[in-house]
C-alpha cells in the first residue's frame, strides 16, 4: 500500500490531541478523570446503540427516553462506584449516583411495562447488554481508581488506569510491529490481519515493559502487576476481536467517527472495555 502522507498527517495530529486530552483528564485529578470517563462512557453508548441498530433494525425505533435512561442508568452505576473523595458539600456521589441507578432502571421497567403488555425480552436484552458491555467497565474502573498507589507518588489515583491503558497500547503497537515482520499463521477470521505471531509477541512485550517499570520504578508488587498486566494484555485482544465481531454484523468499518483516521470510541476503547472487569475481579480476589 502507497504511503498516504495527508492521512498520516491526519492520524498523528489526531493521536496526540488524543493521548494529550487522555493524560490531562487522568492526571489532573479525581474530578477531571471522573469527567473524561462519563463523556467516553456517553460516546460508547451513542456508537453501541447505533451498532445494534443496524444489527437489529427493530433496535432503531427504541424511544430516545429508552436510549437516555440506559445512559443516565450507566451514568449513575459510575457515580455509585465512586469513593469518599467525591464530595460536593456534605453530599457524597456515590450517594446521588445510586438514587439516579436506581431510578433509571425502574423509569426503563416502567416505560416496557406501559407500552406494551408482552415486552420485547431481545431489545431489553441488548440493553442490558450495553450496560454489562459499556457501564459496567467503566464504573468499575471508577472504583479502581486508588486501588494501586506507589511509594514514588502521592495521591496516585490514577496509576492504576494508566498501567492497564499502557498495557492494552504497547500491547496493540507491539502487535502490529511484531506482526508485520514475522506474523504468518492468522489469529482469528474476524479480524484477518491479526497473526498468532503478533498476538503474542505483542502480549510478552507489553507484559515485560508495564510489569518492569512498574516493579522497578514504582516500586509495586511483582505478583500484582503480573496478574494486571497478563489479563489486561489477553482480554484486551479478546476485547478489540468482539467490537470486530459487532462491526462485522453490522456492516460498517468503523464504530463511529469521532477521530479523525482512527473511526470512533468503541474503536478506541473496545480493548479496555473488557479488559476492566477481569483484571477488577482478579484484584477483588487476591485482596
Amino acid at each position: 500500500m502507497a504511503f498516504n502522507f495527508q492521512t498520516f498527517r491526519t492520524r498523528a495530529l489526531t493521536a496526540i490531541v488524543f493521548v494529550v486530552v487522555m493524560l490531562g483528564g487522568l492526571l489532573w485529578n479525581q474530578w477531571s478523570f471522573l469527567l473524561l470517563f462519563s463523556v467516553i462512557h456517553v460516546g460508547c453508548w451513542i456508537e453501541y446503540i447505533s451498532l445494534i441498530g443496524k444489527i437489529d433494525s427493530r433496535y432503531q425505533s427504541i424511544s430516545p427516553i429508552h436510549k437516555a435512561g440506559a445512559i443516565i442508568a450507566g451514568l449513575g452505576f459510575m457515580f455509585w462506584m465512586t469513593d469518599d473523595q467525591y464530595t460536593i458539600g456534605n453530599i457524597f456521589l456515590r450517594e446521588v449516583g445510586g438514587w439516579i441507578l436506581v431510578i433509571s432502571l425502574a423509569g426503563l421497567i416502567l416505560l416496557k411495562l406501559i407500552k406494551a403488555r408482552m415486552p420485547d425480552w431481545k431489545i431489553i436484552g441488548y440493553t442490558v447488554g450495553g450496560l454489562l458491555y459499556i457501564s459496567l467497565s467503566w464504573g468499575l474502573l471508577t472504583d479502581l481508581y486508588n486501588e494501586v498507589t506507589s511509594p514514588q507518588f502521592a495521591n496516585s489515583g490514577w496509576l492504576l488506569p494508566i498501567l492497564i491503558i499502557a498495557t492494552i497500547w504497547i500491547n496493540d503497537t507491539m502487535a502490529y510491529i511484531v506482526g508485520s515482520f514475522i506474523g504468518k499463521t492468522p489469529f482469528s477470521p474476524i479480524s484477518p490481519k491479526k497473526t498468532w505471531e503478533g498476538t503474542i509477541g505483542g502480549a510478552i512485550l507489553a507484559v515485560l515493559a508495564v510489569t518492569l517499570v512498574a516493579v522497578y520504578w514504582l516500586e509495586l508488587d511483582a505478583t500484582q502487576m503480573i496478574i494486571i498486566t497478563v489479563t489486561a494484555a489477553v482480554m484486551g485482544t479478546l476485547g478489540d476481536l468482539f467490537e470486530s465481531k459487532l462491526k462485522r454484523m453490522a456492516g460498517v468499518k468503523d464504530s463511529g467517527s469521532f477521530m479523525p483516521g482512527h473511526g470512533g470510541f468503541l474503536d478506541r476503547f473496545d480493548s479496555l472495555l473488557l479488559a476492566i472487569p477481569y483484571v477488577w475481579l482478579l484484584l477483588f480476589l487476591l485482596r
